[in-house]
């Protein structure tokens, strides 16, 4: 109470102030010159001056003039106070008063404004006084369309207060509960260190209640946690509590609901992890080198790579293969290449590498008594060679004197592939490998024949 006193008597003390210094500016100070001037008219005849203030009706005439002169000024000061005014506040808070727990209500305007006619004294008051609440009161109403009035409570009655709008139509639903999944979203993965890996995102509750009109109830497709991984403090390796994450309802359109959600905020729990694996480079020449040559040598100067990404996807991976183009390469040849990223990996410690190829000349050795697998054959299903001849092959092998003196030929592979074939007889294509990539493996005999049978 003494604070609101204060707040109305110091604004007027100032005024009056304010006003006494504009009489003595305007007033007092001109006058009293005026008098200065005439004294300096009349100082060689003071007695002739003296004589005529001395006089009767001349005192009566200046202070009829002095009189006037205050009239206008006051007149003047007291007309701003008199006069018809008008403030506007805008955007006042609209406050509802209904029963929040059973209904719903659609059509309310946030704010009002407020216009506030008349005399700017009692504006000037009214201004320095705490606003008032504007409401409108729905509790006796029930579900269904009205046409309300919206309400404000007057601090001076000497004021004529307008709202816009000053009433509304409102829809008052039933408040309706249906129990909803929740799901978290992760916002602007990009943004997380691509060593890192986000291995668990566990929300303290797996539903959650979401309240409102029965329409929009039936609009809502999910409910989501949203993680923004730009917002988040922490971002190493290990367990982190998020705490107070919004909780958004969203159409089969992803457009948000506005609806309740209860809780609306919820702590999850993240576990941050940097699964990697060390693995070999592994250089795989594509095409062949000019007639009557061979590749002596491969010199690669980073020979590992530290690869990061989902665990399981780590141990399908022994190593990373590049591919370097020899096709009618003549001379020895220095290659820069990049490191293409697996599909799933998201970060490799290395991106490019250099590879020197060296050359010599070729020469040919035949290997024979390679034995041939049978890979992919159907499940119940037996194979066997149509002939002894058609169980072992000769492989030719192309390359420098040195690398194919050197080569260990067990290294050496053959196989059919009987992923497309069921009972019956079959001619196969053989397909030969072996571990040097320097070394072309050419198999004499190109196709052999087999018989497959039910178990």
């Amino acid at each position: 109470m003494k604070r609101t006193v204060k707040n109305i008597v110091n604004p007027l003390l100032s005024a009056i102030n304010k006003s006494w210094y504009q009489f003595d500016k305007k007033i007092i100070i001109p006058i009293t010159k005026g008098i200065l001037m005439i004294t300096d008219l009349f100082k060689d005849n003071k007695r002739r001056f003296e004589h005529i203030l001395s006089k009767k009706n001349t005192l009566v005439f200046v202070s009829l003039i002095l009189a006037l002169i205050l009239f206008f000024v006051v007149d003047k000061r007291a007309n701003l106070f008199i006069e018809s005014s008008a403030e506007v506040l805008y955007q006042q808070p609209v406050k509802a008063i209904y029963n929040e727990e059973a209904y719903v209500v659609e059509g309310l305007p946030e704010t009002v404004d407020i216009t506030l006619i008349g005399r700017r004294s009692d504006l000037y008051l009214a201004k320095q006084l705490p606003i008032q609440e504007v409401s409108v009161d729905l509790s006796d109403l029930k579900p269904g369309t009205h046409k309300v009035n919206i309400k404000y409570k007057q601090p001076l009655t000497s004021i004529d207060y307008k709202l816009d709008p000053s009433f509304t139509t409102v829809v008052i639903y039933p408040k309706i509960s249906v129990v909803k999944d929740l799901t978290i979203d992760i916002l602007h993965i990009d943004k997380l260190d691509p060593r890192l890996y986000i291995e668990k995102m566990e929300a303290e509750k797996s539903e959650v209640i979401i309240k409102g009109a029965q329409y929009k109830l039936d609009k809502v497709a999910s409910v989501k946690a949203l993680v923004d991984i730009e917002k988040l403090v922490n971002k190493e390796v290990g367990e982190t509590l998020l705490k107070d994450i919004p909780l958004i309802a969203y159409d089969e359109a992803g457009n948000r609901i506005d609806v309740e959600i209860v809780p609306s905020k919820i702590n999850a729990t993240m576990a941050i992890a940097s699964p990697n694996k060390t693995v070999p480079i592994k250089v795989i020449p594509v095409g062949n080198v000019t007639f009557g040559k061979a590749i002596e040598s491969i010199n690669i100067d980073k020979t590992e790579v530290t690869i990061y990404g989902d665990e399981a996807l780590l141990d399908e991976i022994n190593y990373i293969p590049i591919e370097i183009d020899v096709d009618g390469l003549k001379t020895n040849k220095d290659f820069n290449i990049a490191i293409k990223k697996p599909t799933g990996i998201r970060y490799l410690s290395i991106t490019n590498v250099k590879v020197s190829v060296l050359l010599d000349s070729e020469i040919n050795k035949e290997v024979s008594g390679i034995k041939i697998e049978y890979r992919n054959l159907g499940k119940n299903l037996v194979v066997h060679a149509v002939s002894q001849a058609d169980t072992e092959i000769a492989v030719i092998l192309k390359g420098s004197e040195r690398v194919i003196n050197e080569f260990d030929t067990e290294a050496i592979h053959a196989y059919v592939d009987l992923g497309n074939y069921t009972v019956g007889e079959h001619e196969v294509d053989v397909v030969v490998y072996g571990d040097d990539v320097r070394i072309t493996y050419v198999p004499k005999v190109k196709r052999i024949r087999v018989k497959i049978v039910n178990q």
